[in-house]
C-alpha cells in the first residue's frame, strides 16, 4: 500500500533529521513533509474505497450463499413432489430435504461468518493503518508548531 510507503519515508525523514541539541527535538523541511502528508491524503480515498469494496463483496457473497441456499430447498422440494407417491420414497424424501436443508443452512451459515471475519479483519487493518498515520501526523503537526 502505497500510504504505507509514504509512511516510512516520513519517518525516515524524521530520523535523519538534524537534532536540537538538549532536546528531544529535530529540525525538518517543512515543505518536504508537507508535501507527504498531502500525498497521503490524496490516497486515503483508495483506501477507503477498498474498504467499501469489501463490504459490498461481503454483502454479494452472503446474496449468493441464500440464492444457493434457497436453491438447494427448491430442488430439494422438487424431489420431493416427484416422489411423493410412494411411502418409503416420499419417506426417505423427507429425510433427505430436512438434511439437505440443515447442509445449505451450516453452508450459508460458515459463508456468512467467514465473509464477516474477513471483512472485519480488513477493515480493521485499515482503521489500524489509518489511527497509524493519524498519529503520524498529529506528532508531526505537534513538533512543528
Amino acid at each position: 500500500m502505497e500510504i504505507f510507503t509514504l509512511l516510512e519515508t516520513l519517518e525516515e525523514m524524521l530520523e535523519q533529521s538534524k537534532k536540537v541539541p538538549f532536546t528531544d527535538k529535530v529540525v525538518v523541511d517543512k515543505e518536504a513533509i508537507l508535501e507527504i502528508i498531502k500525498e497521503i491524503r490524496l490516497k486515503l480515498p483508495d483506501e477507503l474505497k477498498q474498504a467499501k469494496w469489501v463490504k459490498e463483496e461481503r454483502q454479494r457473497i452472503l446474496s449468493e450463499a441464500q440464492k444457493e441456499a434457497n436453491d438447494i430447498v427448491k430442488e430439494a422440494e422438487t424431489r420431493i413432489i416427484s416422489m411423493i407417491d410412494e411411502h418409503e420414497i416420499t419417506k426417505k424424501a423427507y429425510e433427505q430435504k430436512a438434511q439437505i436443508i440443515e447442509t445449505a443452512n451450516e453452508m450459508s451459515r460458515e459463508i456468512s461468518q467467514g465473509t464477516k471475519e474477513y471483512a472485519d479483519n480488513v477493515l480493521s487493518s485499515i482503521q489500524t493503518a489509518l489511527e497509524d498515520a493519524l498519529k503520524v501526523i498529529q506528532s508531526n503537526r505537534k513538533e512543528l508548531k
